[in-house]
């Protein structure tokens, strides 16, 4: 039998983190996540590259443009959906996140899923960094350990 697993090694990795602008109080938590936590992996600087988008709609384009140059071991996706009065952000969480995993599955590249969606900015700044741990860096760990297994089942 053979069993594999990914490492939480990111050395020699080419990582992409594309993130957000909308909700930046936020959105700079969970990069600041990711980045500490992939640094904490042996991940070298020179190896990221950081790509800011409008909003979160935008994440699965972006990623997408990406993983078509074949240039990045792994992508890290960061975003903030915080629920409002209307129901555009039930459309918007749904379209988002369905959208960032087409772009894994089409293109057979790692993302790290790192799109909140929360009731209110408390629980979205709480994930970000405050008392609920941080799920950039969440995002980070996962798009390392996939990209180290895929690298395992190509040998």
């Amino acid at each position: 039998m053979q069993e594999f697993e990914g490492s939480q090694n990111a050395a020699g990795l080419r990582i992409a983190i594309i993130v957000s602008r909308f909700n930046e109080s936020v959105t700079e938590g969970l990069l600041r996540g990711a980045r500490l936590e992939l640094r904490r992996m042996s991940h070298s600087e020179e190896d990221l590259t950081v790509l800011r988008v409008p909003g979160s709609f935008e994440l699965a384009q972006a990623a997408q443009m990406v993983a078509s140059k074949n240039r990045y071991d792994a992508l890290i996706c960061l975003g903030a959906l915080i629920r409002g009065e209307t129901d555009h952000y039930d459309h918007l969480a749904r379209a988002a996140s369905q959208a960032i995993c087409q772009v894994a599955l089409s293109n057979e590249i790692p993302i790290g899923f790192g799109l909140l969606t929360t009731h209110n900015v408390e629980q979205a700044l709480n994930r970000a960094g405050l008392k609920h741990g941080n799920k950039g860096a969440e995002a980070a760990q996962a798009a390392v350990e996939m990209a180290q297994l895929k690298r395992h089942l190509e040998i």
